[in-house]
């Protein structure tokens, strides 16, 4: 992988940023450090300010795996033209009738398992459910339990994330389908992603070199993205080359 701040990454970054790109950002891990708990995940106040400014230059958009309105209170003030949650799933009109009495069944089943996985606990996200084990004292088992609980629920779609399971609706939207949609209506040409979970991987493999530029947060072996920020705290020198390449020119608004 290569480093978005290297010389050649500033020149893949200006050719983007000259044309009519949509900037697309996950929230946790990216725009915030990961947290003990979601409630704290918040945005240092020097990115808070930053991606206020990029948000006024550029057609922005935050893809997360949180609820809309989990993420809509961190990011007050902040001219997104979109907040997309649920893992692309919300909002999504054909996909809510769906999702809620599924995520509400899985929960009624997994509430009789979980509590016996020391650490695990489950957040209702309404339209997906995460299982959180970041207390538990032994990380894999925590994860294998929660695996094998979530094989016996019908139509569920297991998603691996940073001491995290997250149970989606089988065949339903991901970030990569969303962040495309977002951007055939905003009209843009290109998009910009940056993410660092494995969720983000479903935009990373989306569109080729060209149409997407994918950056991953930390370096994997792994990624289908070609880029990278080699750390979380590296989101503000992002924003501010971005910054640097769009000194006075207001964002499109299609």
């Amino acid at each position: 992988m290569k480093d978005i701040l290297s010389a050649a990454g500033r020149a893949e970054l200006d050719a983007f940023a000259s044309g009519n790109v949509l900037l697309g950002f996950d929230y946790d891990g990216t725009l915030a450090p990961i947290a003990p708990e979601p409630r704290r995940a918040r945005m240092a106040e020097s990115t808070h300010l930053l991606l206020t400014e990029v948000s006024r230059r550029y057609p922005c958009v935050i893809v997360s795996g949180r609820e809309r309105k989990d993420v809509a209170r961190f990011v007050r003030q902040v001219p997104l033209l979109r907040i997309v949650g649920n893992h692309g799933l919300e909002p999504d009109a054909n996909q809510e009738g769906r999702s809620r009495p599924a995520v509400a069944s899985w929960r009624r089943q997994l509430e009789q398992r979980i509590p016996q996985i020391g650490g695990a606990w489950i957040e209702d996200k309404t339209w997906s459910l995460a299982v959180h084990y970041r207390g538990a004292r032994r990380p894999a088992q925590a994860r294998a339990a929660i695996v094998a609980a979530a094989k016996e629920l019908p139509d569920a779609r297991v998603l691996h994330g940073k001491l995290v399971v997250n149970l989606v609706p089988e065949g339903g939207a991901n970030k990569g389908v969303a962040l495309r949609e977002v951007r055939k209506q905003l009209g843009c040409d290109s998009a910009l992603y940056v993410g660092d979970d494995v969720t983000d991987e479903d935009v990373f493999a989306l569109e080729p070199p060209g149409v997407l530029l994918a950056i991953r947060v930390g370096q994997s072996r792994q990624t289908k993205a070609r880029w990278c920020l080699r750390h979380q705290e590296d989101i503000d020198r992002l924003l501010g080359a971005l910054l640097e390449l769009r000194p006075m020119r207001s964002r499109s608004r299609p």
